[in-house]
């Protein structure tokens, strides 16, 4: 049996009355998170009572459970006031508790829809698209059909990514609950055949995490065993490190992480997928910059995986989301002012061959030639740098042999490089902001697969003459350029990434703060 809230615990939660009683929703801005929304919601209901009376219980519950069921997103239920909705009598009319729990589903609807917080406050640079919906619409929706808990489900990601995150989070909160483990002692290297204390000490870490069974009486704990290198590998793999079986300092550093830090990990990771914009479209791209990844989506099916080079952690990658248009093959390079005067200028001054030698074309302010060998690169000036440089089609060119255009305020693209061995390396950080991608040739195809006029074979055609040349795609594909920590791993549910420019933790402490009202 609920009992009924104090009176004037609810007073700092809800209103003075319903709309069509006097006032309107009027409660502190700590406590109330959609004030706005509320009132709009009981001004379009004539004050009717939804969630409080005798007829409401049912609404009330279901309520209530999904409120519960906020930590499977990884929110926490107290910023939906589940003290109050746990600690009152719904069965009894109660106008604040209506309102409370109107506040409830409306601050809850808000942060599974489109995150509950702005992610510019995270990212200055953010600029993808946002989810959007009238939610006190929704609301009315959701309770003429009786569905108050499926309707707040359903404004979570249904994307894969985001349900392997879901399903990670209970297995490590599951750790988290049996105490964790404890850290391994600094040392040198551990592989196969060493023995020792810290050996044992590794073996309780990946017991911990059923990497490695324990062991029956009698078996030695402090040898490094075949069957203990195949769980460190095993975790090597899940924390995206080298897969070599040696426990040396990166792979130590990743096995001292505790529990508690992968259960923050992951819910800042569910909070940037809310950040996309819903419904990803049957065809799209994805790129992860933190894990160098990027993916062909079709029709709910990866197609497609490219391994890509993104920003130096000095020119990070921006996140946003783009309509990819055209392509460009053979593409000269208009070389960026700022990227002239910080990389090219030092070169020519270097070594004034280089103009030439690497294909590029010098023009002045009025967009006239300049032959580069009258110019003395030492003496030019690098502030108001009085020339524009253009890189000609070539196996220098900077953008390799295709060029993928979705027009940004970034000015960021997805391209090709003459610099390909680098697609070998395991960070892969050497941009100028750009994403460079492997086998472009073959990811333009599945870009143009849908495009008619262009059959497969055509592209090769229009490489070979070295002419630069624009393809119109018949229907633009929409690219998203995120960022994310955790990724879904087929072997091990999740795989974890480092956190290449250091962003986890700014986020993982805004989540821990209080939220803020919703306008």
């Amino acid at each position: 049996m609920r009992r009924l809230i104090a009176g004037t615990a609810l007073a700092v939660l809800a209103v003075s009355a319903f709309p069509m009683m006097g006032s309107g929703f009027a409660a502190t801005p700590q406590a109330c998170l959609s004030c706005a929304a509320v009132d709009r919601f009981y001004r379009d209901r004539r004050g009717e009572p939804t969630w409080t009376g005798s007829g409401n219980i049912a609404r009330f519950d279901a309520l209530l459970l999904a409120v519960r069921g906020a930590e499977a997103h990884g929110l926490d239920p107290a910023d939906y006031h589940i003290d109050a909705l746990e600690h009152s009598d719904p069965a009894i009319f109660n106008k604040d508790l209506d309102a409370v729990a109107t506040d409830s589903y409306l601050t809850l609807a808000a942060h599974l829809l489109a995150g509950r917080l702005d992610p510019v406050s995270i990212e200055p640079d953010w600029t993808a698209a946002r989810r959007d919906l009238d939610l006190v619409a929704y609301l009315d929706d959701a309770l003429s059909r009786s569905e108050v808990g499926e309707s707040l489900e359903a404004l979570a990601p249904a994307e894969r990514g985001y349900r392997a995150l879901q399903h990670a989070l209970i297995r490590y909160r599951l750790l988290v609950h049996k105490g964790g483990w404890s850290d391994i002692d600094a040392g040198g290297p551990m592989a196969l055949g060493d023995v020792g204390p810290r050996v044992a000490q590794l073996r309780a870490r990946l017991e911990a995490t059923s990497d490695v069974v324990a062991l029956k009486d009698g078996q030695e704990a402090e040898v490094l065993d075949p069957a203990l290198e195949a769980a460190v590998r095993r975790f090597q793999r899940r924390t995206s490190l080298d897969v070599d079986g040696v426990v040396g300092s990166l792979t130590l550093a990743e096995l001292n992480v505790s529990a508690g830090y992968r259960v923050t990990q992951i819910e800042a990771n569910l909070e940037r997928w809310r950040w996309l914009a819903a419904d990803l479209e049957d065809r799209y791209l994805l790129v992860n910059i933190a894990d160098f990844s990027l993916e062909a989506h079709a029709d709910g099916e990866i197609e497609r995986q490219h391994n890509v080079i993104v920003g130096r952690t000095s020119r990070p990658t921006p996140v946003f989301s783009g309509e990819v248009m055209h392509l460009i093959v053979n593409p000269w390079w208009e070389t960026p002012d700022s990227l002239a005067v910080r990389d090219e200028l030092p070169a020519f001054r270097a070594d004034p061959d280089t103009v030439e030698r690497l294909g590029f074309q010098v023009l002045d302010r009025s967009g006239a030639v300049v032959d580069p060998s009258t110019i003395d690169w030492v003496e030019t000036p690098s502030t108001n740098f009085p020339y524009r440089l253009r890189q000609a089609p070539g196996p220098m060119n900077a953008l390799g042999e295709i060029k993928f255009i979705f027009p940004n305020r970034h000015n960021v693209y997805l391209h090709d490089t003459p610099n390909r061995s680098l697609f070998q390396r395991d960070r892969r950080d050497f941009s100028s902001g750009c994403v460079r991608v492997s086998d472009p040739i073959d990811l333009a195809e599945w870009v143009l697969s849908e495009t008619r006029e262009w059959a497969l074979g055509r592209l090769q055609e229009v490489v070979a003459t070295g002419s630069e040349t624009r393809v119109q795609l018949s229907s633009s594909i929409p690219i998203h350029i995120f960022y994310w920590t955790a990724v879904p791993d087929e072997i091990s549910g999740i795989r974890f990434v480092p956190d290449l420019y250091e962003r986890d933790g700014g986020l993982i402490t805004a989540l821990e703060a209080a939220p803020t009202p919703l306008e």
